[in-house]
C-alpha cells in the first residue's frame, strides 16, 4: 500500500507539471487524466488504510519537467513496472480488500499504459 500510495502521489504531481509544462495537448490532456485517475485510486487507498489502521506516507512529492517526451517515456515505463506490481497483488495479495484495489486499480493502470503509449507516438 505505501508503494501504492507514493507511485499515486507522484502521478499527481507529474500531471499537474504536464498540464501547466506540456507543449503538446495530448500531452497536457494525458496530465489531466492522471491527476483525475490518482486522485480517485489515491482517496480509496486512503480509505482501505484508515479501515486497517495503516499509515500511509503523506510527503508530497516534488517533480520536475523537462520536456513532453521525457513526461512520455518517464510515463510509459513507470505504468509498466506498476501494472506488474498490481496484476501481482490481485492475484497473489493476502488482503481481500487490497486485492480488490489492486485488481481494479490495473485495470485502470493498464488504460493508462495504452493511453501513454498512444500520446508518446504522436510526439516527435
Amino acid at each position: 500500500m505505501k508503494k501504492a500510495a507514493k507511485g499515486g502521489m507522484m502521478e499527481v504531481a507529474m500531471g499537474k507539471l504536464a498540464e501547466q509544462n506540456g507543449q503538446s495537448p495530448d500531452v497536457k490532456s494525458f496530465g489531466q487524466r492522471m491527476v483525475t485517475d490518482h486522485s480517485k485510486a489515491n482517496d480509496e487507498l486512503k480509505k482501505i488504510a484508515a479501515e486497517k489502521n495503516f499509515k500511509l506516507p503523506e510527503k508530497q512529492p516534488k517533480g520536475s519537467w523537462s520536456s513532453d517526451k521525457a513526461y512520455m517515456d518517464m510515463m510509459l515505463k513507470d505504468h509498466e513496472k506498476d501494472l506488474a506490481e498490481f496484476q501481482q497483488e490481485a492475484s497473489s495479495g493476502s488482503d481481500p480488500d487490497v486485492k480488490k484495489f489492486a485488481d481494479d486499480t490495473a485495470k485502470v493502470v493498464q488504460e493508462h499504459l495504452q493511453l501513454a503509449k498512444d500520446t508518446q507516438s504522436k510526439l516527435k
